[in-house]
């Protein structure tokens, strides 16, 4: 609320003065209106990322009982506007475990939990946690994922140099980047092209430059992870 506040007050000086008091008063309440806006939709998000993290939290308790301390956030609901919410088809959270102790450093095993979404996952109450399933992955699953991404998305067939450019350099929106040198492009495709592999019993992977499909095998879902999902991820698990 003070944002908006000190928003109005710096609209109502850069208003020209010579509009009439009228005109003064009308573009004040249009703007008014658009702020107040604007801070509902951003009010709406944080609540439902409050309500995706206590969920996550949740799902862990109730599935990983042998995880006794951990540390989970939301990888991917910044900067995201209520509009595009429901269009959102994976909702990321990072988690990583730590020794109690005071102060506490987040030194511990690292995974990644995956909320996969189906249409009509947001309604007027909120989230509805019965249409997302769930996918807890750890480093070495991750690695093995993305060598099988990197194979469909680059035509790469050498797992061993794969996997040593992963874990060395980055996944960059051109391909796997190591110290400078773009190691492993990507294929430059239409955006109406797709390259499938068969990952697992579960799924399926379709690479179509700047992101990564994944085909969910039991509910006949597609589901896209953007580009800058896979950084951070991948950041996540092996930048130091």
């Amino acid at each position: 609320m003070k944002r908006i506040i000190l928003l109005l007050v710096i609209v109502s000086i850069l208003i020209p003065k010579q509009a009439t008091a009228q005109k003064d008063g009308a573009a004040i309440a249009a703007v008014a209106g658009g702020l107040l806006a604007i801070g509902a939709g951003i009010a709406a998000v944080k609540q439902m990322q409050e309500q995706a993290e206590l969920t996550a939290t949740q799902w862990v308790l109730a599935n990983q009982p042998a995880m006794t301390s951990f540390s989970l956030k939301t990888l991917d609901f910044e900067g995201k506007k209520l509009k595009d919410m429901s269009s959102v088809s994976v909702i990321l959270f990072n988690i990583q475990e730590f020794k109690p102790m005071d102060k506490p450093e987040l030194d511990g095993k690292k995974q990644v939990l995956f909320g996969f979404t189906s249409r009509g996952w947001i309604n007027d109450q909120g989230i509805d946690f019965s249409k997302v399933n769930w996918m807890l992955i750890d480093s070495p699953e991750w690695l093995k994922m993305m060598t099988s991404y990197v194979k469909v998305a680059s035509g790469q067939v050498n797992e061993s140099h794969i996997k040593e450019a992963l874990i060395a350099g980055k996944i960059v929106n051109k391909g796997v980047k190591g110290k400078g040198d773009l190691d492993i492009p990507f294929y430059k495709l239409g955006g109406d092209m797709y390259v499938v592999t068969d990952y697992s019993d579960e799924m399926k992977f379709i690479y179509n430059e700047r992101s990564l499909g994944i085909f969910l095998k039991e509910t006949r879902d597609l589901v896209q992870i953007g580009r800058s999902e896979i950084i951070k991820i991948h950041d996540f698990f092996f930048d130091e």
